[in-house]
């Protein structure tokens, strides 16, 4: 059974020096501390578009369930529905 005080996040980025550029990510830290690291240029992934801005979080209880929903907005069907609904 999942500990109910831990969340964790799926959450999308967007590039303010480019908006085009968009990143999907998962964390169990605070979003306010995963952007920040983004920003600082902590994550490979992301350093060379910083800064970033958060447009969309979803908090999860599950972790399994969470990163299954970030899988899914990373490929085929749930990209587009990302693209569509929240870009």
């Amino acid at each position: 059974m999942a500990d109910e005080s831990q969340l964790f996040f799926v959450y999308l980025l967007e590039s303010i020096a480019n908006p085009a550029s968009r990143y999907v990510g998962f964390t169990a830290k605070s979003i306010e501390d995963r952007l920040a690291e983004h920003n600082s240029g902590k994550s490979v992934h992301t350093n060379k578009l910083k800064p970033w801005r958060c447009v969309a979080r979803f908090g999860f209880a599950d972790k399994d369930k969470a990163y299954q929903f970030e899988r899914y907005l990373k490929h085929g069907s749930g990209h587009a529905f990302a693209r569509k609904h929240f870009w």
